[in-house]
């Protein structure tokens, strides 16, 4: 009997070991150059961070993503040298649209719709569908992986 107690908790706290938060998908991505920061748990399935790089050239994009769905939208915040246009910085300004967008309940909240309130602030807009579960969906919604490709610490 003891050894079945002690091969439970050991199981268990071989899950608790390995369970992320949002806080340990901070990361550097690309050594000292690139990686992922301000992981944040919208509800409702859906999560947000900011990807930078700063080799270069320096850039912030910004990713809202839907765990249970695999949509996401990734726009530039932020860009400094990375290519042959003028520098920005619209960090502020889209974190307040996004903040506004995702404040509407789950049910009416669309990427069409938070895409279309970017469009003059964000640049490089992306709308498309994660094959790869990003660390923030491991973290807080792990039962929403579904058929997608699960997170790895490694990527």
């Amino acid at each position: 009997m003891i050894r079945i107690i002690l091969s439970i908790a050991l199981l268990c706290a071989a899950g608790q070991v390995s369970a992320l938060t949002l806080a340990e998908c901070e990361r550097t991505t690309h050594i000292s150059h690139g990686g992922e920061a301000g992981h944040r748990d919208f509800g409702g399935g859906r999560v947000g961070y900011g990807e930078w790089w700063s080799q270069e050239g320096v850039f912030t994009d910004i990713v809202i993503a839907d765990c249970k769905t695999g949509e996401f939208l990734r726009t530039r915040a932020r860009e400094e040298h990375m290519r042959e246009r003028p520098p920005f910085d619209r960090t502020d300004d889209v974190i307040e649209i996004i903040e506004t967008q995702m404040s509407v309940s789950p049910a009416l909240f669309s990427f069409q719709r938070l895409h279309d309130a970017l469009k003059n602030v964000g640049r490089d807009i992306e709308l498309a569908e994660f094959q790869a579960e990003p660390c923030a969906c491991a973290a807080v919604y792990p039962e929403l992986l579904g058929e997608k490709h699960p997170f790895e610490r490694d990527q």
